[in-house]
């Protein structure tokens, strides 16, 4: 197993990892929309969700994978209400359409309004 650590995408902020590859593949973490420079969150859920699948795509990066190598995402967002906007700016990222498991929870890290965790290939 390898451990990801990248500058590019925010740190942990509890007992977890950014994202581990092991078996051939890179396991992230769930990323919340925190701009890993200024540590700010964008208003509102388009540029959440894109700051989150920005955050994503920099842990793939680091562990030498990339959005098109994603085979699995779980999304979770504060609001089932969002959910159209959400799929907009995430089907511009996850452009090969990978398996996906979508759920409403009642809060999430910094009351963020999405949060993606990613399975891919190396």
């Amino acid at each position: 197993m390898i451990k990801i650590e990248t500058s590019q995408a925010p740190g942990a902020i509890g007992p977890y990892s950014q994202g581990y590859v092991a078996g051939g593949f890179v396991f992230t973490s769930g990323q919340i929309p925190v701009d890993p420079v200024t540590g700010e969150i964008p208003e509102g859920i388009a540029a959440q969700a894109e700051r989150s699948c920005r955050n994503v795509a920099a842990i793939l990066n680091a562990a030498g994978s990339d959005l098109s190598c994603v085979v699995k995402t779980t999304c979770f967002l504060a609001d089932m209400g969002d959910f159209a906007a959400f799929n907009e700016v995430y089907a511009n990222f996850f452009t090969g359409k990978p398996a996906r498991s979508c759920v409403a929870v009642k809060t999430l890290p910094k009351n963020v309004l999405c949060e993606i965790e990613a399975i891919a290939e190396v």
